[in-house]
């Protein structure tokens, strides 16, 4: 009988980003060092939901629109984002519900402005990373 053909070892990349390790070593002491340090799991997964928020193009608009000029109205922000007033009432509550902005009614209006300075804080580096790509 023949020997079947050998197929080359997969090829290992020397680039440092790889995801891959060669060997399996558990550095225990870093390992105690990051979580000691590390948020815990509810803090992270409610930063995560505030990016995800803030990842639709309308909301971050919005939220944008708000840290130049406050407060602003639905009609406002309607005619800055370029969607309907319908719609920016929707995109006003799910940002309300992350605590991204609040809202505050005079008479029959109500305006809206960002939360805290928090929002700025997150928003301005994302902007500013984005315009130097």
């Amino acid at each position: 009988m023949t020997p079947s053909p050998r197929r080359p070892a997969p090829s290992r990349s020397n680039d440092p980003s790889d995801e891959r390790c060669s060997t399996t070593i558990i550095h225990v002491a870093k390992i105690r060092r990051v979580r000691k340090r590390l948020e815990s799991d509810h803090t992270l997964s409610d930063a995560a939901e505030m990016l995800k928020v803030l990842g639709d193009p309308t909301r971050l608009k919005i939220v944008r629109a708000l840290m130049l000029e406050s407060p602003l109205c639905v009609c406002d922000l309607a005619a800055l984002a370029g969607v309907s007033q319908s719609a920016v009432s929707h995109q006003l509550r799910l940002l309300r519900s992350s605590r991204l902005v609040r809202a505050a009614r005079d008479g029959k209006l109500v305006y809206y402005r960002i939360d805290d300075e928090h929002v700025a804080d997150i928003v301005d580096p994302l902007l500013k990373h984005s315009g130097e790509r």
